[in-house]
Formats: C-alpha cells, sequence, structure tokens
C-alpha cells in the first residue's frame, strides 16, 4: 500500500501540497474577519483545501498522462514515467473520473453550505484550466503566452479566490494589489525551473516560454516579475496593518523585502551566468553550472512562498486579537 501511495504521490505532484496551503492561507488572511468563530473557520479551511488539492491532484495526473511519449524520451523524468507504468494508465484515469466526481460533489455542497455562488464557477474555470493547461487538443503548455498565463491562473489566482470567498462577498482593493503581487511572483519563480529544463526542452521541441524567448530574456523576466510582485504584495500589507488594530505590525513586511532579494540575488547570478553561456564558445561547461544553480530553485520558492503566508498568518490573527 504504501508503495502504490509513493508512486501516486509522484504521478500527482505532491510537491505542490504547501505551495496549495500559502494560497489557501493568503485567501484565509484576506477574506476572513470577525465575527467568525473558530469552528466556523477551522471547517470552511478543511473543506476548501481539501477541494484545492484535489482539483491539483487531477491536473497533475492529466499532465502526466498527456505528457507521457514526452516524458518516456526524456531521461530527467524517467522516475514519473516508471511510476505511471507501474500505476497503471488505465487505472488512473478511472481514479481521475472518481476524484473528479467527489471534488464536484463537495464544492457543490459546499457552495450551498456557504451560500457562495461564485465558488462553483470559479472551481469549473480553474479545474478546466487545469486540465486544458496540458490536455489535447488545446494543450494551453505547449502555446507560447498562453503557457504562463494559464499556469498563473491555475496556480495562484483561482485557488486564491476560492478560498477568499469562502470568507467573504466584497471584494477589497488591497486584496486584489495583493492577488496581481502573488500572480507576478508564481511566474517570477517559475522561470528559474524552466531554465533548469531549458537545454532538454529545446532539443526535445518543448516550446515553453523560456524556449521562447532564450536564457537571457527570461532569466530577465523572472528578476522583473519577482521584483514586482514582492512590491505589489508588500505595499498591500503596509498598508492593511497601518489601518489595522496593531500597526506596529508593518515591520513584520521587512521579511517581504529581506527574502525577495536573497533570491533576487540568485535569480541575477542564473542571469549572468545566461549571458556567459551565449557569449562563450565553448558553453557545455556553463550549461551545466545552469542546470546545477537553478535546481535549487525549490529551495527559493518555498523561501518566497511562506515567507508570504507567514506574513498572512501574523495579518489574520491581528483580525481575531482583541
Amino acid at each position: 500500500m504504501s508503495e502504490t501511495i509513493r508512486k501516486l504521490a509522484a504521478i500527482s505532484r505532491a510537491e505542490f501540497l504547501l505551495p496549495n496551503l500559502g494560497s489557501l492561507i493568503m485567501g484565509l488572511a484576506w477574506g476572513a474577519s470577525p465575527p467568525l468563530s473558530l469552528t466556523e473557520i477551522v471547517v470552511s479551511v478543511a473543506l476548501s483545501f481539501t477541494i484545492i488539492n484535489l482539483s491539483s491532484a487531477i491536473g497533475a495526473q492529466a499532465n502526466t498522462i498527456s505528457d507521457y511519449e514526452l516524458d518516456s524520451r526524456d531521461d530527467r523524468k524517467r522516475n514519473l514515467v516508471q511510476a505511471l507504468d507501474s500505476f497503471g494508465h488505465t487505472r488512473l484515469k478511472q481514479l481521475m473520473t472518481v476524484e473528479s466526481v467527489a471534488a464536484l460533489a463537495l464544492v457543490v455542497v459546499f457552495t450551498f453550505a456557504e451560500t457562495k455562488p461564485v465558488l462553483l464557477p470559479l472551481w469549473i474555470a480553474g479545474i478546466s484550466l487545469g486540465y486544458l493547461y496540458s490536455a489535447p487538443p488545446l494543450r494551453m503548455k505547449s502555446r507560447s503566452w498562453l503557457a504562463p498565463t494559464t499556469l498563473i491562473l491555475v496556480l495562484a489566482v483561482f485557488p486564491i479566490l476560492f478560498a477568499y470567498f469562502t470568507f467573504t462577498s466584497e471584494l477589497s482593493p488591497l486584496f486584489l494589489i495583493a492577488l496581481a503581487g502573488l500572480a507576478s511572483t508564481v511566474y517570477g519563480v517559475i522561470v528559474p525551473t524552466e531554465i533548469r529544463d531549458y537545454f532538454g526542452d529545446k532539443a526535445m521541441g518543448i516550446k515553453t516560454l523560456t524556449v521562447h524567448l532564450g536564457l537571457v530574456k527570461a532569466s530577465l523576466l523572472s528578476i522583473i516579475l519577482l521584483g514586482l510582485g514582492g512590491t505589489l504584495i508588500g505595499v498591500a500589507f503596509l498598508i492593511a496593518f497601518a489601518h489595522g488594530q496593531y500597526p506596529v505590525l508593518i515591520l513584520s513586511v521587512a521579511a517581504i523585502a529581506a527574502v525577495d532579494l536573497i533570491v533576487l540575488r540568485k535569480f541575477r547570478k542564473l542571469h549572468l551566468m545566461s549571458k556567459e553561456y551565449e557569449n562563450s564558445i565553448s558553453p557545455d561547461t556553463i550549461a551545466k553550472d545552469i542546470i546545477s544553480f537553478s535546481s535549487d530553485n525549490p529551495t527559493w520558492i518555498m523561501l518566497v512562498t511562506q515567507t508570504y503566508s507567514l506574513i498572512s498568518i501574523i495579518m489574520l490573527a491581528s483580525k481575531f486579537l482583541y
């Protein structure tokens, strides 16, 4: 049983669990306000998190099936291909059907229980885009600029809106600023992962945005997006804390600036390495260095997203402290 769970976790990209939790925490922090009881918050958080993760797993599983032929020719994806072969293609499709029905049932019940009609269309839009991102005939991941747009919507916008509207029906301008900042940040921190895969993707004819732009422009884009995203999120939290019950909490926003500067230095180094690769007459060694360096990106992603989550928790706590 444990081996089956391990294979399913690989196929379903279980590493997205913490980023999903970050989305839920940000949506909760901006949407929840007194006089919600602790029981109401716990139940709503548990159901929202279950729905978001189940939907994320379905999208990841669709991506694993759709990319099977490409992944089978890519040594980097050997473990993923082996896990799918062992688990079984038909079995996975059957599981996706069960998961989809279960998720739909949960969303319908949740929508009526919370009397929030917006939750159902938000979920439908998110799960549909998550499926169409990798599945034919649209396969948006192979359509240049549509790929990052879809990723931003699926990974940041729809999950956070779902969590946010679980607790409120009104759109806050500050929340929209924070959401725009997170959307910018999400793709900004994804780009170095695409840079890590650049050489293999290019060799196999996979047209990611990074392959389309080239290493230098893509690495510069990551710097711009993360800088813009951190600025927008920082401004939103600063204003929220300034008008809150505990304005001294403004000091906690310094953590966003500190972490973003640390990660931006990494992105800057990646940009310089990309320039060196482009201008080199023997780039193979530099290519290996780029792959090795950018392989640390999961750590950078966690550093940024968990800092945002921590500030969100601080803001949420300040709302309920008297």
